[in-house]
């Protein structure tokens, strides 16, 4: 040991190292040295087979193997060992420097090799040398294998060209591209792989290039079509650089194959722009064209139109057959419309089955452009209105049109489209399979119909609404219950009414959570009465919408209502309609058996406007039918209406139902109602809907019974 040198401390984290020595008082010096030297000692093994065990437990740095050990196993057999299984840099120490015994060390490519005894420095001297080698290596083999992996994965190809042209090496993913062999196009001209023009012009660029000229390509990525073995061309970039080697010269081409790239360009365009069902253009692509052609219009001075076309009754097609039956029909009505175009006219599917036509270089006059859109409105009239074979079955589809001419950019492309919408509504409106021009007027209805529903959704949600209540009286004059009217208390309309309201309910599906509060509320309303004895025996008559009552859970929602509330199931009676009963009837007495077991009654709304058949009517577990007030307001002018409810009158009492008139407003529509033989009555006559609290004071201002 050298107590006077300088204690050396490694500039990283702490080496470990095992050693490997048989003799015990050479072990205890070298852990000294290693201590000064600032190394850390991990482990020290005397046989070889230990520090074989010992690499794997304690994964040191570095090993320093004593060559001469005891046991089956020497130094130079248990290195081999570690260096099969761990990667791990071994030092050799031995006394002895016999040339067979180096030759065997170096067999395992030691890194390094010290002779017994040795000094500190020679020993930190060896151990650096060693560490430094072993991390050299360590960064070489990383850089290669990632150079590696970079060459094995990477998708173009590459070609090595000389100052000739000629092709001096082709890799494996522009074998693959071109469909061509290496060894097929060795020392060939590369420009067997151009396509025209570059084909035959190859050669002159290249050799004025050599001879100074400026490099076209040279170091400039461009696009270019290549030309395969088998004749095909396809879309590919080129990147071309030059490497010099003293005077020799060669090129480096890249080559890139991007048939996919463009492929996946224009299917990003189709869906960008292009229906994928029908192929039409989209709603993006027709405002773009509708903007050019507004420009257009404004720039000639032309009209141009714009046409919204809506299927009737498609969804009666995608109900009963199926979605894939009406994808069909709609790919049919695609190729029919296209069909109908003029020369620069435009069709796009805006979704579901609406389409949208686009003319433009109509007359500068507005009625005339009128009627040139007209005639091709009536050719697509036509056209859709001819049998369609939807797998194998013969169906008859038939459209509704809306128009809206336009000149210039007066209007924005939305509300264009706003107001083509609104003048096909109109057609609806008007019969369907017919055309429409816009109305100003409507589009004020339709606008002033979307504040109502934007009010509606928010008024379900703030429990806007109100149950008024108008009385029912039977033939000697006292109340025998009542009918729960709904009201919207909206902030700034007032008091609104439910025929302003109840059918934008339906259609926005708004009439399912609306219809159970109504029906909930009216059975706490019925709890709230039969404190008092005025009023106990009352029945709660609730109008039930088609939408609910076709709710597979309906009967669930009727039970959750009684449940909630506890009122008695014999004093709710829910009021249907005769068109609700038209769909399926054997389900519909099924569902009404089930409600009425629980005690609730049936009332049939309306009854007289619909088409009900005796043959099941008679089938239906009702209570009661009441009389359309349409009738009962004639009754005393029209013969034919007194008719009516007489018929009615004796329908009901035949079958065991008991007959209520509705609209009774004067004194002399009761008197005759009643000589007919009427049970009930509900009327401005006796009283008009009125809240809740008002309801108990309606009795004792009901007027005199005829005599």
């Amino acid at each position: 040991m050298h107590p006077h040198h300088t204690r050396f401390k490694p500039n990283m984290m702490q080496v470990r190292i095992l050693v490997v020595e048989d003799e015990r008082l050479v072990a205890r010096d070298i852990e000294q040295q290693l201590l000064e030297l600032g190394y850390l000692q991990v482990g020290h093994a005397t046989r070889g087979d230990d520090a074989i065990v010992q690499v794997g437990q304690h994964q040191p740095d570095l090993v320093l193997m004593d060559i001469q050990l005891g046991g089956p196993m020497d130094g130079i057999e248990a290195a081999q060992a570690i260096r099969a299984q761990f990667n791990v840099p071994v030092v050799f120490l031995t006394a002895y420097a016999a040339d067979d015994i180096l030759a065997r060390a170096k067999l395992v490519e030691p890194y390094g090799y010290i002779l017994k005894p040795f000094s500190e420095r020679e020993l930190r001297t060896v151990l650096e040398m060693a560490l430094y080698k072993h991390r050299a290596e360590a960064r070489i083999e990383e850089s290669a294998q990632y150079n590696q992996a970079i060459l094995e994965h990477i998708a173009d190809g590459v070609i090595t060209i000389s100052a000739l042209g000629l092709i001096e090496s082709f890799n494996a993913a522009a074998c693959q591209m071109f469909g061509y062999t290496t060894a097929q196009v060795l020392g060939l001209n590369i420009n067997m792989l151009m396509a025209e023009p570059h084909h035959t012009l190859h050669e002159s660029f290249l050799k004025n290039y050599r001879n100074g000229g400026s490099a076209r390509i040279m170091g400039h990525p461009r696009e270019l079509r290549g030309l395969r073995q088998d004749g095909q061309l396809f879309p590919m970039t080129l990147f071309v650089t030059s490497l010099q080697h003293g005077t020799r010269t060669t090129y480096i081409g890249l080559v890139r194959d991007i048939s996919k790239h463009q492929q996946d360009l224009e299917e990003i365009r189709r869906l960008a722009y292009f229906d994928a069902l029908t192929c039409l253009p989209n709603r993006r692509l027709l405002l773009d064209r509708l903007g050019q052609a507004m420009l257009t219009s404004a720039r000639t001075d032309q009209h141009g139109a714009l046409m919204f076309i809506d299927l009737d009754h498609f969804k009666q097609l995608n109900d009963t057959l199926g979605h894939d039956v009406g994808d069909e029909l709609l790919q049919q009505v695609a190729k029919r419309l296209r069909t109908c175009m003029r020369e620069g006219d435009s069709v796009a599917r805006l979704g579901g089955d609406e389409f949208v036509v686009l003319l433009e270089a109509l007359s500068p006059h507005a009625i005339e452009a009128a009627t040139q859109s007209e005639l091709v409105a009536h050719k697509i009239l036509h056209a859709l209105g001819q049998p369609y074979s939807l797998r194998n079955l013969s169906h008859n589809s038939t459209p509704s049109i809306g128009i809206v001419e336009f000149l210039g950019h007066r209007q924005l492309l939305e509300d264009l489209l706003k107001m083509a919408d609104v003048a096909m509504y109109q057609a609806k409106s008007s019969g369907r399979n017919t055309v429409c021009f816009f109305d100003p007027a409507l589009q004020a209805a339709a606008a002033a119909r979307t504040a109502l529903e934007k009010d509606l959704y928010q008024g379900v949600a703030n429990n806007e609404f109100v149950l008024h209540y108008q009385i029912q009286v039977g033939r000697d004059g006292m109340p025998t219950g009542v009918e729960a009217l709904v009201r919207w208390q909206h902030a700034v309309r007032g008091l609104v009414a439910p025929v302003h309201f109840i059918a934008l309910a339906e259609e926005t599906g708004l009439i399912l959570p609306l219809g159970q509060w109504v029906l909930e509320t009216a059975c706490a309303q019925l709890v709230r009465w039969a404190d008092h004895p005025a009023t106990a025996h009352w029945t709660m008559a609730v109008n039930v919408s088609g939408s609910q009552f076709g709710q597979s859970d309906f009967i669930a929602h009727v039970d959750s209502a009684l449940a909630k509330t506890g009122a008695k199931p014999h004093l709710l009676k829910l009021e249907l309609t005769e068109s609700m009963l038209l769909a399926d009837v054997d389900a519909v007495i099924a569902k009404m058996n089930a409600i009425k077991e629980r005690g609730v009654a049936f009332s049939l709304d309306d009854f007289g406007t619909g088409y009900s058949s005796l043959s099941y009517l008679k089938r239906l577990p009702l209570t009661q039918l009441k009389i359309d007030q349409s009738f009962v307001r004639d009754v005393l002018t029209h013969p034919s209406d007194e008719v009516i409810v007489r018929t009615i009158l004796a329908l009901g009492h035949s079958l065991g139902l008991t007959v209520i008139a509705e609209g009774v407003e004067t004194a002399a529509q009761h008197h005759l109602l009643a000589k007919l033989g009427c049970d009930a009555f509900q009327g401005y006559f006796f009283g008009r809907p009125v809240a809740p609290d008002c309801v108990i004071a309606l009795p004792s201002q009901l007027p005199d019974q005829p005599a």
